[in-house]
């Protein structure tokens, strides 16, 4: 028998559940309704994918070349130090670009010399040139999370590669 004076949210009630396949079993359920409310799913607009345009040669050919020579001259010489005296942390050793599809990478090869190290190196994107068509490219660096983030949509080759020599959130 339950106390008359104990609140009325603390009161409870026992149902007992029954079923054909289980023993009886009880089971205590508030009075009060639950205030925890579900999240509602709600319809929002998803904005159609751009389509994949083929990168021409000789825009391929001129884009490397500007791009390595950003990392070269700027990209480089910034980010990449001598290695610790008592390495036990990850540090960059290189900096490259790559090409897959229509997409340039800026890349950062890490040193892993700790000794719980599944390997001795590996390599994160941090920059990425989606090639849109008509000479021009969307900007895009790499969060925290692992999703891409675009912050200029359409730029030429020239305005991205001065910002990412410019702006930190393309650099590695």
């Amino acid at each position: 028998m339950m106390n008359s004076n104990i609140a009325p949210v603390l009161r409870a009630v026992l149902i007992i559940h029954h079923s054909s396949t289980h023993h009886m079993r009880p089971r205590c359920l508030p009075q009060r309704e639950q205030t925890v409310t579900k999240q509602q799913k709600t319809w929002h607009a998803v904005p159609p994918r751009r389509p994949k345009v083929r990168v021409p040669v000789e825009m391929q050919a001129e884009a490397t070349a500007r791009a390595q020579e950003l990392v070269d001259q700027v990209l480089k010489p910034k980010y990449i130090e001598p290695p610790p005296k008592n390495p036990r942390y990850n540090h960059i050793v290189d900096i490259g670009i790559k090409w897959l599809r229509t997409d340039l990478y800026f890349c950062a090869t890490y040193a892993s010399p700790g000794p719980n190290a599944l390997s001795p190196s590996f390599e994160s994107r941090f920059t990425r040139m989606e090639y849109i068509g008509e000479r021009k490219f969307a900007l895009s660096y790499l969060r925290h999370t692992g999703q891409w983030l675009e912050l200029y949509p359409s730029l030429t080759l020239e305005e991205c590669l001065r910002a990412i020599e410019s702006e930190p959130y393309f650099h590695p």
